[in-house]
């Protein structure tokens, strides 16, 4: 795994991932210990379902899939060890169940290809559309897109949607010959297996209480952090935005809040990112255009009910 694969990481970025030796990590402890933290807590939690109050376990239970669902991006940026088999093996297990890590893995990566950001069709988390994609669009698709441009609309009917969409893409890609989306999902299939016997035979949860209640919102939680995290501009550094002062949010996400930083330099581990922002911030903040919120809470006050953006791409495509 190099740093060309992941994005354009800078030298300063490098250092912050090698040891004095100038060796990546052999391991780091920071992030071991919150993935013990994640899978001990969903254990936990999971287990008291007959227990505890349902307004205490479900709430509780989707903050840690969505907390594991932020390990899973840090473990596809390579950590928390140099071995990309252990590091693999850290982050299969699918407690949000919809999700194949491999298939993530792939297209996460495709994503940091930071000179094709917002690409309708080269970006594979972009929500822009081609003009004549959008086009050809049923009245009724669009109106659901059009909901969710607002964030109430990307949490509450995206959180569905956007699994769905996923399905779908991935479907389309099998059905054109790419052999690898099978395998992806029938590995995915086979770690489902103890996620579902841990829910429904250990725990007595009914699996469908723990998709709608548990997986799905998860998604949702994940959504408010993409929900404004890019913007189709000219300059790629531009297009890429920036949440200060998310101390709510910020470590649930692994501070992803500062996206402009770690589109910059994807190796640095998730508690090296707010360092890393106080140093640069000035240089930072002026290479993407001033795209910054203060908070989440500002992100909400501007488009909770208001559109982020139109949904066709300006230019059609990234040029």
């Amino acid at each position: 795994m190099t740093p060309i694969e992941l994005g354009a990481a800078t030298p300063a970025g490098d250092v912050a991932v090698l040891d004095a030796r100038g060796r990546r990590r052999a391991l780091e402890m920071p992030t071991v210990m919150l993935l013990g933290l994640a899978y001990g807590g969903w254990m936990t939690v999971t287990l008291q379902y007959a227990r505890w109050p349902l307004w205490i376990v479900l709430p509780l239970a989707a903050l840690l899939v969505a907390l594991h669902s932020s390990l899973q991006h840090e473990i596809v940026h390579g950590h928390p060890t140099r071995w990309e088999g252990i590091n693999r093996m850290l982050g299969m297990l699918p407690l949000a169940l919809w999700l194949p890590f491999e298939r993530y893995r792939v297209l996460h990566r495709r994503h940091h290809h930071d000179a094709r950001l917002t690409d309708p069709l080269d970006d594979p988390e972009t929500f822009y559309w081609r003009p004549e994609d959008w086009a050809r669009m049923r009245p009724a698709t669009r109106v659901i897109l059009q909901a969710q441009q607002t964030l109430a609309g990307r949490v509450l009917i995206g959180s569905w949607w956007h699994i769905a969409a996923f399905w779908r893409a991935d479907w389309r890609r099998g059905r054109d010959g790419d052999e690898t989306v099978l395998g992806h999902y029938l590995e995915h299939l086979l770690w489902c297996v103890p996620v579902l016997l841990w829910v429904k035979f250990v725990c007595d949860m009914p699996l469908s209480l723990y998709v709608l209640a548990v997986a799905v919102p998860a998604s949702g939680i994940q959504l408010i952090r993409s929900f404004a995290e890019h913007r189709a501009l000219p300059q790629a550094s531009e297009r890429v935005a920036i949440v200060e002062d998310s101390w709510l949010l910020g470590p649930l996400f692994l501070f992803n809040n500062l996206h402009a930083v770690h589109h910059e330099a994807p190796l640095i581990p998730w508690y090296e990112l707010p360092a890393r922002y106080r140093l640069i911030r000035e240089r930072i903040i002026v290479a993407n255009g001033g795209l910054v919120y203060r908070s989440y809470l500002e992100v909400a006050r501007r488009y909770l009910f208001r559109a982020h953006d139109v949904l066709t791409h300006p230019d059609g495509r990234v040029p």
